[in-house]
């Protein structure tokens, strides 16, 4: 199989775990290009539940090396619980089959005191919903790059100086930001220094240039499978801003994040859930806050893999997922979750949009103009019968297979892969 990216096209969750495990088999490496430990790819093996943050989901598959590249902002101690857990259940973990970038940015402890600090600002009247694991913080520091630190910094001699000076500056920085007068945060620069200066010896059998490492592969012709997270309704650049996550969540983060020139990605498969989920704040014109959202919710297990929060729930948005499609540059659709849906007796489809008025079929830019949107619905009659045995399209029933031939032709892309249970078994593969 050529190069291939997965892309979550709604607002993260949509299962791309479950993907990129059923296809890790047919590639040499896996890699996770962007985002941090608030990502959670879980994956169901034989009935047994693997849940990933850091780690690319093609950890399960013995044959595969897997790559966590300069995109993506590593928390130490997240990583390396990840590491020892995988390691009890049976999992092989070590240098032949994970590199951690020296490029990659690191979380420290004043970045989850920044979240923290800031979570009760919000923006536009609603809380971003941050899963108050530093990863916006490290970004913005990656940006600012004055107090950055990345993987590789860790072994050098300035670690300690720089550890020193960074702590006396988040200080003064989170006592100005708090509301408390007088406040006190638990940053103590030796403390720290000592706690990461450990994380760098247990991290360094895993520690390259996965930039070289790749550029190699793909002269020579490897088989390369990107893991994505969240999803694209959650890129920073091209999502709902400002209820987006930190980095580029669509196709356009892939070279970014992994240094892989993208004319080398020679496939992309985008994935969404039968339906839509979003976690936090922010607009979702499809949102059910009902009944039929909580019938959902329950029936899909649709709470947060990383926090535990529940998931707002409601009908696929065809605009939304068709404005994905295009700008993560979509080959084929992998649907999820399809068997969540077998009970209802009539399920919609988002079709489009009326705004002020007005029929659009195009993704507003500006999340106040998305807010105002009403979703027009098409109705299609459900099958209420259990599929989650069915291995072959031909095998669901007639009305499970005119919604996916629907949503097929209203997003305009083949659909390629259907999920029908948490299983990797449980998959119908065209």
């Amino acid at each position: 199989m050529p190069s291939t990216c997965v892309i979550g096209l709604q607002w993260g969750d949509e299962a791309k775990g479950k993907v990129v495990d059923l296809l890790a088999p047919q590639f040499e490496i896996v890699v996770r290009f962007l985002g941090g430990a608030n990502a959670g790819h879980t994956v169901v093996v034989g009935g047994d539940k693997f849940k990933l943050h850091h780690i690319p989901s093609g950890i399960l598959t013995p044959s595969v090396m897997n790559l966590v590249t300069p995109g993506v902002v590593i928390n130490p101690a997240t990583i390396l619980q990840e590491v020892e857990t995988l390691t009890k259940r049976g999992v092989k973990v070590g240098s032949q089959n994970l590199m951690l970038s020296d490029r990659a940015h690191i979380v420290c402890p004043w970045h989850i005191l920044e979240d923290q600090v800031l979570d009760g600002s919000p923006v536009a009247g609603e809380n971003i919903g941050t899963t108050l694991r530093g990863i916006g913080p490290c970004y913005r520091d990656k940006v600012g790059r004055t107090f950055a630190f990345r993987l590789g910094d860790l072994y050098r001699e300035d670690f300690r100086k720089r550890v020193f000076d960074t702590v006396a500056a988040k200080l003064r920085m989170l006592a100005g930001l708090s509301e408390t007068p007088n406040a006190s945060f638990p940053l103590d620069a030796e403390k720290i220094y000592e706690e990461y200066l450990d994380y760098a010896n247990r991290m360094r059998p895993f520690v390259g240039d996965t930039t070289a490492y790749l550029l190699d592969a793909v002269d020579a012709d490897k088989r390369i499978l990107f893991e994505g997270a969240q999803g694209t309704m959650l890129d920073v650049d091209h999502g709902t801003y400002p209820f987006v996550t930190s980095s580029n969540a669509s196709g356009a983060g892939v070279s970014a994040g992994s240094g892989v020139p993208f004319r080398k990605v020679e496939k992309c498969i985008g994935v969404s859930k039968a339906y839509t989920t979003r976690v936090g704040g922010g607009p979702f014109p499809t949102e059910q806050n009902n009944e039929i959202g909580q019938c959902i919710r329950d029936l899909g297990g649709e709470y947060g893999t990383t926090t535990g929060r529940p998931r707002r729930c409601g009908w696929f948005d065809v605009v939304a997922v068709r404005y994905g499609v295009r700008v993560s540059g979509v080959d084929s659709l992998a649907i999820m979750k399809l068997d969540v849906l077998s009970t209802l007796p009539e399920i919609q489809l988002g079709m489009s949009y009326e705004l002020d008025g007005k029929k659009i079929t195009h993704f507003p830019s500006h999340v106040d103009d998305l807010r105002r949107v009403v979703p027009v619905y098409e109705t299609l009659p459900g099958w209420q019968s259990d599929i989650s045995k069915v291995r072959q399209l031909k095998d669901l029933p007639m009305n499970a297979r005119k919604y996916l031939d629907r949503i097929s032709q209203v997003v305009d892309r083949p659909v390629g892969l259907v999920s029908v249970g948490a299983d990797r078994e449980a998959t119908i593969l065209d």
